[in-house]
């Protein structure tokens, strides 16, 4: 995921996951270990232990001269434009999200924009990012927005984390990016960045572990617009630099203190990771026959989505798996639509 050149502390104006998107694994021990409970308003001992300063300033730096320019990192885009953005950006390339996310933000300003539509209409200009359900969690979270505050995106953390659709990573990326908060933000990039350069080990697990959070916690930085920043610049770094495969060592600004270089870099020896397949699944006929429903503002006969498909069995599970999950909302006489509600 992204996340915006500078802190915004626009306030109320107003995009995972990515999965969150997509993890790789490795193994990420705890190496902060537990401590005598600290003073108030302080990190334990063992978190204190894992400071991340020697790091701070050199990826901060580096984030300066190198992040890209996109617009929701702009002021402009508000807590609504950054919310958008981490729901596209979950699983999908920014140079997929970026024309629809445009579109998006054209058509639907606000919050109350689109809650003021019908879900469907979410689904539809979702177009082809893939993941579809993530247009109507993100309709539910803008009604929610709009019932409960006003049409403002909340600032307060735990008020986002009480918006439908809104997981651990998206509140804290919210929080942080939008509104210059201090939170650990823990998506695919920061997760190998923090893997490689200080666990020392060439992946992250599958999911997200107690220890990855904790050792997270324990490198951030103190102040709130210093933390949103690291936030910001260790991301992109693992987007940019520390890629999953084919990572520029010579480029990164830490590579003098990275763990798993000194090391030698040695072979990731944990689980298998996870590839993403797409012919022949569930998930590309669903794309097939939500993309007859996209381009179609009339309810669909059954018959036209049987062209969509040579195998019935298979055509038929997916569906009833879009009709299951409210991407789409079946008719008398075999018509189907998108939702309205």
């Amino acid at each position: 995921m992204t996340a915006p050149t500078k802190p915004s502390h626009n306030g109320p104006s107003d995009p995972a996951a990515k999965p969150s998107r997509t993890p790789a694994p490795g193994t990420a021990p705890d190496t902060v270990p537990d401590q005598a409970p600290a003073a108030p308003g302080t990190a334990p001992a063992g978190e204190r232990e894992a400071s991340g300063v020697p790091l701070h300033a050199p990826v901060i730096d580096w984030f300066d001269e190198h992040a890209r320019d996109l617009p929701w990192r702009r002021p402009e885009a508000g807590a609504w434009g950054v919310m958008v953005s981490e729901f596209m950006l979950q699983q999908t390339p920014v140079s997929r999200v970026l024309p629809v996310y445009e579109q998006w933000l054209a058509r639907w300003p606000r919050p109350a924009d689109l809650a003021a539509e019908a879900p469907g209409e979410a689904v539809r200009a979702w177009g082809r990012l893939g993941y579809p359900r993530r247009a109507l969690r993100l309709h539910g979270a803008a009604a929610a927005i709009t019932e409960r505050h006003g049409g403002d995106v909340p600032a307060d953390h735990a008020q986002l984390l009480a918006l439908p659709g809104i997981g651990e990573y998206t509140a804290a990326a919210v929080a942080s990016f939008a509104y210059g908060q201090r939170h650990a933000v823990l998506d695919t990039n920061v997760r190998r960045v923090f893997a490689r350069a200080v666990t020392g080990v060439q992946y992250p697990p599958n999911a997200t572990t107690a220890a990855e959070r904790k050792l997270a916690r324990a490198l951030l930085p103190d102040d709130e617009a210093s933390a949103a920043r690291w936030a910001a610049a260790s991301m992109e770094l693992g987007a940019l630099v520390c890629t999953a495969k084919n990572e520029s060592c010579h480029r990164c600004p830490i590579a003098a203190q990275c763990a798993w270089r000194l090391a030698g870099k040695p072979a990731h020896d944990g689980p298998p990771r996870r590839g993403q397949t797409y012919a022949g699944t569930d998930r590309q006929v669903r794309g097939r026959l939500l993309a007859v429903l996209r381009d179609a503002h009339v309810p669909v006969p059954q018959s036209a989505l049987d062209q969509v498909w040579h195998e019935p069995v298979q055509r038929a599970r997916a569906l009833d798996g879009l009709v299951a999950d409210g991407l789409v909302e079946p008719l008398a006489d075999g018509m189907y639509r998108l939702p309205l509600s």
